[in-house]
């Protein structure tokens, strides 16, 4: 008859932002990959450039970063919990009791 302890809230929000951290993490990387091979794959005569880049290179590494950091910004803003690391119970007003 083991009773099996009860998982902590708090892992339930870490899975769910791990989650949001790895779709970020793939959105990046398929932004960067799209644009680096997709128009990268030119003769460098036949490139474009945007502010003395090629186009490529603006899109995938320059404005890419610039996205991202608007998506990681409001991520942490509407998405991400704040949550108490400490072992504290409310209940008792001091550390958990064992």
């Amino acid at each position: 008859m083991d009773k099996k302890p009860e998982k902590d809230p708090r892992f339930a929000v870490a899975e769910r932002e791990a989650v949001i951290g790895c779709v970020l993490a793939v959105i990046n990387f398929a932004w960067w990959y799209g644009f680096a091979y997709g128009l990268g794959s030119e003769k460098p005569e036949d490139y474009t450039y945007i502010l003395g880049f090629p186009a490529w290179f603006f899109f995938s590494s320059i404005l890419g970063f610039l996205v991202m950091l608007v998506f990681v910004f409001l991520t942490v803003k509407f998405l991400l919990k704040d949550v108490p690391l400490d072992d504290r119970d409310d209940e008792n007003g001091g550390a958990k009791s064992a």
